[in-house]
């Protein structure tokens, strides 16, 4: 094969490869009472692209993965690149219809899974499994020689689907560049890499978990997989071995604060807990900061499409509500509706350009071009402001604004009032339709446990906070907000209430 131009491609197989061969005995992956050295992991990885590709699949093929956090994940990431196969992540959480809309839409050939698939590909492994489809009869039946498949770096190595919070979810095509450079910068900055131990609590069908719960293993670390949320294993997991570093969404944080279970465990050893879905409200990250007092603290903000965009250091927390300054490599630019940049302390439209942007949505170049500008932008939809230093701050999504009366409302600002209320856990706010304004302010509250709280209350503290057209006509409380796997409130459901 001719050189590429600038040298070796990078690879989301190259950190898996490398280590093996540098630190085969390090530990690379941890699943309850099962380990994964680097060697083993490699080997497996290899096996499993040979399986794959005996299989008929070929370079460019998609394999759909339906799998929690497990120890099997890093091995079908690994085992995809090696063979110049594209991921398509699915969430365990979907149901077959779902399933069954990404399995069509985005032609996959194989499904690796736990469970079957629910409409019918070439080749399915099942993890579990004891007949012709047996994951570990597959690993053990094929070579254990790497195939070292040739791939460009621009080529697509995951095909990742939106969570679909406004309809049908897009396929979002992300190149092992993209996904390698961010492995390698996030261990970087959270501390991932050699020598050190991760937590992999965000779920690795997202693609920030992915990113975040690989970067350990493509950088020569140890995670440890948590199989699925529970605070109180989290801490667990985080005193058996020590962990130093993991990535939370501020539900987690909110769960960890309510459920009591901090004080039963040593979990000194966290130095670095970085956070992302949305900005954590200034009690909640106070909480945060007083309760892991040997962290630092951090906030980024980014998307599918556009990888990480900003990030904000511990040594800038006292910017509350911040998330940061832009992230490595990356250029922003907030823009007001006519597309002219805006000064500090205004309102505009953020957009980013890095070596982190997807490739495209998968067969739509409509919307492809809908968020991209010909020099290279990606539009991320949020509306932000920046303060004189640059800081970033994001006032809500475009979307969502709530225009009630001819008054642009965003409801970020709405809830960071009612999360200030005593005994509100969490809060989320939506435009739904009014015959007089078009839309009012509704509220969804979620009350700390033996919290009582006062609507009536509720609203004079809004009224004393916001203008009219801001406070809440209508105050609803849930046992729990609707989220996606990423964390992020799913606002269309509550607007169909």
């Amino acid at each position: 094969m001719a050189l590429l131009p600038g040298g070796a491609p990078l690879s989301m197989a190259g950190g898996v490869r490398e280590f093996a061969a540098s630190t085969p005995g390090t530990t690379a992956v941890i699943d309850g009472d099962r380990t994964l050295t680097y060697r083993a992991l490699d080997e497996r990885a290899s096996r499993l692209a040979q399986a794959l590709l005996a299989g008929g699949l070929r370079p460019g093929d998609r394999v759909a993965v339906r799998l929690g956090n497990r120890l099997e994940y890093p091995e079908v990431i690994a085992a995809a690149a090696k063979a110049g196969l594209v991921l398509v992540p699915i969430g365990t959480r979907l149901t077959d219809a779902e399933t069954t809309y990404i399995l069509e839409h985005s032609g996959a050939r194989a499904h690796i899974s736990d469970a079957e698939p629910p409409v019918p590909v070439d080749v399915v492994l099942q993890i579990g499994g004891t007949g012709a489809a047996s994951y570990e009869r597959a690993l053990e039946s094929a070579r254990a020689t790497d195939p070292m498949v040739p791939i460009d770096e621009n080529d697509a190595c995951c095909l990742y689907y939106t969570s679909g919070t406004t309809g049908r979810p897009k396929g979002v095509l992300s190149s092992h560049r993209a996904r390698t450079l961010m492995c390698y910068l996030s261990a970087m900055e959270w501390g991932l890499g050699a020598r050190r131990v991760s937590l992999a609590v965000a779920p690795m069908y997202h693609g920030a978990g992915m990113v975040f719960d690989y970067a350990p293993v493509l950088t020569g670390g140890t995670v440890v997989m948590l199989p699925k949320w529970d605070p109180e294993q989290m801490l667990a997991l985080t005193e058996r071995h020590r962990a130093q570093s993991v990535f939370l969404v501020p539900t987690h944080a909110q769960a960890l604060r309510t459920s009591g279970a901090l004080g039963r465990y040593d979990a000194s050893s966290l130095d670095t807990l970085y956070f992302n879905a949305a900005a954590l409200p200034a009690v909640l990250k106070d909480w945060v900061m007083e309760a892991f007092p040997h962290a630092g603290v951090h906030e980024l903000y980014g998307s599918t499409e556009a990888g990480v965009v900003t990030n904000c250091r511990p040594a800038d927390a006292d910017r509350t509500g911040s998330v940061g300054l832009p992230w490595y490599m990356t250029e922003v630019r907030v823009v007001d509706p006519a597309g002219d940049p805006v000064g500090p302390g205004e309102r505009g439209e953020l957009f980013s350009r890095s070596p982190f942007l997807m490739n495209g949505y998968l067969r739509d170049d409509a919307a492809t071009d809908g968020c991209t500008t010909p020099d290279g932008f990606l539009t991320s939809g949020d509306i932000v402001v920046r303060d004189e230093d640059g800081f970033i701050y994001v006032v809500d999504r475009k979307k969502d604004m709530i225009i009630s009366g001819g008054v642009n409302i965003a409801p970020r600002e709405v809830e960071d009032v009612l999360g200030t209320f005593p005994g509100v856990a969490d809060c989320a706010v939506v435009g739904h339709p009014d015959e007089q304004w078009g839309e009012r302010v509704a509220a969804f509250v979620v009350a700390l446990p033996g919290a009582s709280i006062d609507v009536a209350a509720l609203e004079a503290h809004c009224r004393e906070r916001l203008s009219g057209p801001k406070v809440p006509r209508s105050v609803e409380f849930l046992p729990a907000l609707p989220r996606n796997a990423a964390g992020k409130v799913l606002k269309r459901e509550l607007r169909d209430r």
